[in-house]
């Protein structure tokens, strides 16, 4: 795909500096208008929660002291006070508002009945899936579905959006969520405006660097599907 999309941790001489000094292509809120928050690692989504920093550090540096503090991970700040919460330094009152209303209302998201989703077995499942987002598509988004042991759909993560380049898709873009959802296995998922599904040299090229990837890591990429206005077939 087109310019390759930023690692999703800044540099630390990134980090200590404030957002509205980052690359463009690096700032938390650019990254989510342009890929989704689906595709932004918590240190980044409390970044743009927290907004700025100040004396006391980067809104990054900031968000990093949160999650040291509930060790590393979101659940840890579910029982969190607001008194708590502002002991961090850095976090004042109207911070620490933000961070517990956000986590309560993905407590309340939680609890709200969702029907199962069925498990995925083949090329067909991933097509009916996704199809009605990515056919209609004037460019080409690559995505990476994340799966459990029952081979049901844990996340749906996009990697890039843009022209598929086998040489800019890096397999940590893919495997750094799969590692954190704890997924057991990856199918990779993108399009084509073209509507002819048949896939191309970049293709079979990605497939080959993913699935290398995905053996060395101990998760498997299943599948490899493209999603066209003509149908799908695999690049695998």
């Amino acid at each position: 795909m087109g310019a390759h999309s930023s690692p999703h941790r800044a540099s630390s001489s990134v980090a200590r500096a404030s957002v509205r000094d980052w690359p463009a292509d690096q700032r938390p809120r650019e990254r989510l208008r342009t890929l989704g928050p689906k595709s932004l690692s918590s240190t980044e989504l409390l970044t743009i929660l927290i907004g700025s920093g100040g004396r006391s550090g980067s809104a990054t540096q900031l968000a990093d002291r949160v999650l040291a503090w509930g060790g590393g991970r979101l659940r840890g700040l579910a029982s969190a006070s607001p008194t708590q919460l502002e002991g961090v330094a850095g976090i004042g009152e109207a911070t620490s508002a933000r961070l517990l209303a956000a986590l309560e209302l993905g407590r309340r998201l939680d609890r709200e009945a969702l029907p199962e989703r069925p498990p995925i077995r083949g090329p067909s499942d991933v097509f009916d899936l996704l199809s009605p987002h990515l056919r209609d598509l004037a460019y080409e988004e690559f995505h990476a579905l994340l799966l459990n042991t029952q081979h049901r759909v844990l996340r749906d993560v996009i990697v890039t959006k843009g022209i598929l380049d086998a040489s800019l898709i890096h397999p940590r873009e893919v495997f750094r969520p799969a590692i954190v959802e704890g997924a057991a296995a990856v199918i990779l998922v993108h399009n084509h405006p073209s509507g002819d599904p048949t896939p191309s040299s970049q293709d079979l090229a990605v497939s080959r660097q993913m699935i290398e990837a995905g053996r060395t890591i101990g998760i498997p990429v299943l599948d490899h599907v493209i999603v066209a206005d003509r149908g799908w077939a695999t690049a695998t």
